[in-house]
């Protein structure tokens, strides 16, 4: 499911990240990876507030609705 659509409050694993090369190449930077875990902290119209490895992130729901988690 798309992280805009989880739960809060809950940690997921990042299955798919559906986005050009140049969108992936800045995210993984930023610590979001294939694989790697993402915690949930809340979503208000489908714009998304995330903890990847000890650092918060706010991504807008177009983004947030590529980030597949499971």
């Amino acid at each position: 499911m798309p992280v805009c659509f989880a739960p809060n409050g809950r940690e997921f694993e990042i299955r798919k990240v559906g986005a050009d090369e140049n969108i992936k190449k800045h995210l993984r930077e930023l610590g979001i990876t294939e694989g790697g875990k993402i915690i949930l902290v809340s979503s208000n119209g489908g714009n998304v507030i995330v903890i990847v490895k000890e650092g918060r992130l706010c991504l807008d729901k177009n983004l947030a609705a590529k980030i597949l988690v499971a």
